[in-house]
């Protein structure tokens, strides 16, 4: 198929920051490219060929807007399946197809999988919905039960709907469960990790697969989002190739076309944990713009396509700073100081077109490239404390 300067139509399901990204690949090959995403500013809208306003969840906006494209991905889990599985079934191709999607979307389904295929996890037990976690905890703490030894803290993860940091929260009280939504969910074992780490797959129609380097994530404590990644990791070889033979194992039960990118703690005695799975460009990869030979969002279009995959490796060291919307403002967003930090060589922003922030919305990230790891590091620690993602209302 001829995918360049042609009739050929790739449509992306979500219009946020990681479609916005993935439409600098396309542009850079004159693909057409159609957008679908439930809000009129959404970042893709300025980017894409055509883009259409509609909620994601919606099996008849999801079925109409993929019957006008030949190809259709998507930069977000919360999508209708049923309608993909229609589209498929009718001809279109999804990639990644509804049946990976399916394995991931629900955090039970997709942890069951980890343990049916002896993949290392924490420890875990899926609630129907929250009172019947409480109950557990009630009679846990009258008898002895056997709720995979669940003891405070653990960590709450809601199966569905949960993304950059929500829907997730560290338990240490049972106190802290009374504001927590009524849904089915997890209860976890709390891993006491050395590091995070994530290993980026990537894997097209044909079945070619490749690997990014393992990259370390530093998170914040208070937002449970990614606050640095680095890449790459400060670990020990042994360790990194047996966090990439797990992400190989992880991808063979997945079956990814596109992009897997697969967290892991790594333990205090190097033992790799899987931590969750997401099947799209991932907040991990960003780096890999101006540091690797060939970006994660560039191989994600090579894979969807069956196109040759590009060279995974680093050219340099990179470190991406996660910009979020500083504590205590909400509203029209100001980035402040943006002129300082592009006054430090390496140092490229990547502002994602939201006007409004509000206390740890993302809205952008920051890569530093530098040949020397520590050096890097140390001007990452600067951009963060340089640049401020404020508002002209500092009253939330």
């Amino acid at each position: 198929m001829n995918y360049f300067s042609s009739d050929f139509k790739l449509g992306i399901l979500g219009g946020g920051q990681l479609g916005k990204m993935m439409l600098a690949e396309t542009r850079k090959w004159d693909i057409q490219t159609f957008v679908l995403d439930p809000s009129e500013d959404a970042p893709c809208k300025m980017a894409c060929n055509q883009f259409f306003k509609g909620d994601l969840m919606d099996f008849e906006t999801v079925y109409n807007f993929g019957k006008q494209v030949d190809v259709l991905t998507f930069e977000i889990e919360l999508v209708n399946v049923y309608a993909l599985e229609k589209l498929e079934f009718e001809g279109v191709q999804v990639y990644p197809t509804p049946r990976t999607l399916r394995k991931i979307q629900n955090k039970g389904v997709q942890k069951s999988l980890y343990q049916t295929h002896n993949i290392p996890t924490a420890d875990f037990k899926i609630f129907e919905n929250l009172d019947n976690l409480t109950r557990a905890l009630g009679e846990l703490s009258e008898a002895k039960s056997e709720i995979l030894n669940l003891k405070f803290p653990f960590v709450w993860k809601c199966t569905e709907y949960g993304y950059d940091g929500y829907g997730v929260k560290v338990i240490r009280e049972a106190s802290d469960l009374e504001t927590l939504p009524n849904t089915e969910c997890i209860a976890e074992e709390m891993i006491p990790f050395k590091n995070e780490l994530a290993v980026i797959v990537v894997r097209n129609v044909s079945g070619d697969i490749k690997t990014y380097p393992v990259v370390e994530m530093e998170f914040h404590p208070e937002a449970n989002q990614v606050e640095y990644v680095i890449c790459p990791a400060r670990i020990d070889d042994k360790v990194a190739q047996k966090a990439t033979e797990i992400a190989l194992k992880v991808a063979e039960v997945f079956e990814p076309v596109g992009l897997l990118a697969v967290e892991m703690f790594q333990t205090q005695n190097d033992d790799i944990i899987v931590n969750e799975v997401a099947p799209r460009p991932h907040n991990s990869g960003h780096y890999s713009i101006e540091a690797s030979y060939t970006s994660q969002f560039e191989n994600h279009l090579r894979a969807i396509l069956n196109l040759p995959l590009g060279n995974t490796e680093s050219k340099v060291a990179g470190i991406m700073v996660n910009l979020v919307g500083e504590a205590g403002f909400s509203g029209n967003v100001i980035y402040e100081n943006i002129d300082k930090i592009l006054n430090i060589n390496g140092v490229t922003p990547h502002i994602y077109g939201k006007k409004q922030t509000r206390p740890f919305r993302k809205m952008g990230h920051v890569t530093i490239v530098n040949e020397n790891m520590n050096e890097a590091r140390k001007i990452a620690e600067q951009v963060k404390s340089t640049i401020r993602v404020i508002s002209d209302n500092p009253k939330i």
